[in-house]
């Protein structure tokens, strides 16, 4: 990614942290985010698809599973 001034980066850092402490899983943690998203979203939903959300221009994927 070319970053093309201050401002861009503190955008895509600021993507980046967001992702880091939301979604992605840490080992240190059970697997588990520093800032939990399952009781933000209310519990675990394990049936029905599942949605994809890009971040950065598609670097960085997300999954969680649509409401139904």
């Amino acid at each position: 990614m070319l970053i093309l001034g201050g401002g861009h980066l503190e955008r895509v850092l600021g993507v980046y942290v967001e992702h880091y402490n939301r979604e992605r899983p840490h080992r240190g943690l059970g697997l588990g985010t520093p800032i939990d998203s399952q009781s933000r979203a209310g519990g675990v939903c394990r049936h029905g698809p599942v949605e994809r959300r890009d971040l950065l221009g598609g670097l960085i994927h997300e999954y969680s599973r649509a409401a139904a």
